[in-house]
């Protein structure tokens, strides 16, 4: 098995969950991240955390490779896919966890800002997956597609305008990718982890973290570790009958 995984650069993060869990399953991973994205928000990354990741995804005896590439950049998705097939040849499992969230009121839109959401969460998905598919090789293993949405289908989000507008893209592509894939054996689905503790909500906005929490009814956040166990079973082969589906996990909240 070989997993690529986009938007891996923190510890504490859904992408490294994912990569661990993968890894731990006898998977080669190669990862992509973006390090300064992450240095726009408190949580921030220091310096050696993705070579700290690879380290860690190290110990689970699988290979591990890297690249760092700004999805902003319209050769970016076609370069990453290009080193992931001569790292290894074949990429069974494509799972897109990168995104570009910021907030801001109606009144503080910019086409700038709209622009930046559109081409790194929509723009760069398509083109990841339409370079991926060409490349993919049909074996033992079956192709998996899996994207990540939020939770703005379920309820409203005011303040993250291009970010909502992005996310239903990428609720709307999964049906229609699916079809274009699925006669292949590939499925394609997406992932809502709904509100997930990537990122010590409690330490940065406790009284975010303390709302939020009485909208759980497990009277917990979501863990990294929650969706990146949903995520290896639709890479497993016991998922080939599920293709085209928004999956909620967000542990009964809907929120």
């Amino acid at each position: 098995m070989k997993a690529l995984i986009t938007g891996v650069s923190r510890i504490k993060g859904i992408g490294f969950a994912i990569a661990k869990k993968l890894a731990e399953q006898g998977a080669d991973i190669f990862i992509h991240s973006f390090s300064p994205y992450d240095s726009l928000f408190p949580w921030k990354t220091n310096e050696n955390e993705v070579s700290t990741i690879i380290s860690e995804l190290k110990k689970h005896g699988g290979s591990v490779e890297h690249i760092e590439a700004d999805f902003n950049r319209i050769e970016a998705p076609g370069q990453v896919i290009e080193a992931a097939f001569s790292a290894y040849n074949n990429i069974h499992f494509l799972i897109l966890n990168h995104a570009y969230s910021t907030t801001g009121s109606l009144s503080d839109l910019t086409a700038e800002n709209i622009d930046l959401h559109n081409n790194i969460n929509i723009r760069s998905t398509l083109l990841l997956i339409k370079e991926w598919s060409l490349r993919f090789q049909p074996s033992e293993i079956k192709g998996r597609v899996i994207m990540m949405t939020s939770g703005q289908h379920i309820a409203p989000s005011p303040g993250e305008l291009s970010y909502v507008a992005s996310k239903g893209a990428i609720h709307q592509l999964t049906l229609s990718l699916s079809a274009e894939l699925v006669q292949r054996g590939i499925t394609v689905n997406t992932v809502n982890p709904g509100p997930t503790n990537s990122y010590e909500c409690e330490k940065h906005y406790p009284e975010l973290y303390d709302e939020v929490l009485k909208h759980f009814p497990q009277n917990r956040w979501g863990t990294p570790e929650d969706a990146a166990n949903l995520i290896a079973f639709l890479a497993s082969p016991e998922s080939q009958w599920i293709s085209g589906e928004v999956i909620n996990s967000d542990g009964g909240s809907h929120y």
